[in-house]
């Protein structure tokens, strides 16, 4: 066995996704199990270089982990041969010019999403990660939830017949940061900071959509800003100009339906924060991040709108649990397994930046249907 050290430089881990899900749960996770083994033997082993803008706070997450590096000096970290990979994390409207520099040092890059603030700014990182012959890579984590990975293994197995439709609701109530903290920074708040739940989730819904029921082929969209005053982390209160909830209608290519609803200003009356009904002809299911829920044909009750009685039913016990058949790794992981799998073993990979442009894409259409309030084509786009 050959252990091979791999330096990743993570940018933006003091922030709290790219702390705990893709450094905490992820890297660190790997070391812990002893490293990443390769089909040849190789194990790897990953070397977090933190990197961030805040000495104090890097100093205290390296000295809380045992780890040994990290720097506030980006274009040092870039500079140095033995970083393998960059990873970003950062606020999104820093993202595209650290991902250009990245890819002009040589590194192959790993990101969080959306990976620049519009279309053309994307499709420019895509090309140059092409010309330059790097691996890179997007975070796609949702498909990796226990709960979707289920759903892929009904719609492979069939059990739907045909698909006609799939609704969406995912949200909870962020505080607004006077009478009680905040669970989401302010930044997300305000356009001009790079926030809003549109260029937020629509690159997720594009990439759930596209890879388990098909391309995305047109969008319609209102998005709209419900709370409109907000309280920073020093409880001063701000305008919040960026949109906190969206409702969209997808059409999707073979003629499925998609309407999604996203809101940080909803309270949540479901059994998971995000859910996912798909239904067909020959059956239903109800997934969550965790859980799925199925209901087949021959067990679909008949139910008959009658308002002057109570209702009889408790609808949610006519449906039938799908089981685990195996365990489930943390979603983030499992796609940083793969990621490194796809740069040191060349194993295939296709969640890369042209398919972060497509979330870029789709979120700009998005605002754009929204403003013009009308229905638009999403383009096929390719380098």
């Amino acid at each position: 066995m050959t252990r091979k050290t791999v330096r990743i430089a993570m940018n933006g881990v003091t922030g709290r996704m790219g702390y705990r899900q893709h450094l905490v749960r992820s890297l660190l996770a790997l070391r812990d199990q002893g490293g990443l083994a390769l089909d040849d033997g190789t194990v790897l082993w990953p070397e977090p270089v933190l990197v961030g803008r805040r000495a104090p706070a890097l100093e205290a997450l390296a000295e809380r982990h045992g780890l040994e590096h990290w720097t506030t000096d980006l274009d040092a970290v870039l500079a140095d041969p033995s970083v393998d990979i960059y990873f970003d994390a950062q606020v999104t409207s820093a993202r595209e010019e650290a991902l250009r520099k990245a890819i002009a040092a040589g590194k192959h890059v790993y990101t969080e999403k959306p990976t620049a603030t519009g279309l053309d700014g994307a499709l420019e990182l895509a090309r140059l990660a092409a010309a330059a012959g790097i691996k890179h890579g997007v975070v796609q984590d949702k498909i990796f939830l226990p709960g979707l990975l289920k759903l892929k293994r009904l719609i492979d197995g069939g059990f739907f017949g045909r698909i006609l439709s799939v609704r969406g609701e995912f949200g909870y109530w962020v505080f607004e940061g006077d009478w009680q903290e905040a669970q989401r920074p302010s930044w997300n708040y305000r356009a001009e900071d790079g926030g809003g739940i549109v260029v937020d989730m629509f690159p997720h819904w594009e990439y759930v959509l596209h890879e388990l029921f098909g391309r995305v082929r047109s969008v319609q969209a209102l998005a709209t800003t419900h709370v409109p005053q907000r309280w920073d982390e020093n409880g001063k209160p701000y305008d919040a100009t960026a949109d906190d909830a969206a409702y969209g209608i997808f059409e999707l290519e073979g003629g499925v339906v998609a309407q999604i609803n996203s809101s940080w200003a909803v309270r949540v009356h479901r059994d998971e924060l995000v859910e996912f009904q798909v239904d067909g002809t020959e059956g239903s299911a109800v997934a969550g991040l965790r859980t799925c829920r199925v209901q087949h044909r021959s067990a679909t009750p008949k139910p008959v709108w009658n308002p002057d009685v109570p209702a009889t039913e408790v609808f949610r016990d006519q449906w039938q649990e799908v089981p685990d058949n195996g365990e489930f790794d943390n979603g983030f992981k499992t796609q940083w397994e793969l990621f490194l799998k796809h740069v040191h073993a060349d194993a295939p990979y296709h969640w890369d930046l042209l398919a972060g442009a497509r979330g870029v894409q789709l979120a700009e259409l998005g605002l754009r249907s929204s403003a013009e309030g009308r229905r638009l084509d999403v383009p096929e786009i390719q380098l």
